[in-house]
């Protein structure tokens, strides 16, 4: 699957969930993961989708490392299966079930 349709399911996901997932664009910083997610009660998800052969190039490690550094919730969410468990770690268990019996697991991170 491509990361532009993994964008396009983690965005229509968290809305129905909820939540909101800003598209970030950082002049200046190269590297900011794809997506800020904000649901309620202050919950926020920095996260960069790859495809599931796509790879992390050393700017984007910078800028997720440096996000962790700082105390926020920042990683890499690869391919189906990432995005299933994404949903799972965040406690949106009805929304990774469904994506499951929609799309198969995939490999998960």
């Amino acid at each position: 699957m491509r990361e532009s349709e993994l964008e396009r399911i983690l965005v229509n996901e968290v809305k129905k969930a909820g939540g909101k997932a800003y598209k970030w664009v950082s002049p200046g910083n190269d590297g900011v993961p794809d997506r800020i997610v904000f649901f309620p009660e202050g919950k926020v998800y920095f996260v960069e989708l790859k495809a599931d052969d796509g790879r992390v190039r050393p700017q984007q490690k910078i800028q997720l490392d440096a996000l962790n550094g700082f105390g926020q919730c920042a990683g890499v969410v690869k391919g189906i299966g990432g995005l299933i468990e994404f949903f799972r770690f965040i406690g949106e268990t009805d929304t990774a079930y469904k994506l499951e019996q929609r799309y198969g697991g995939g490999d998960y991170l």
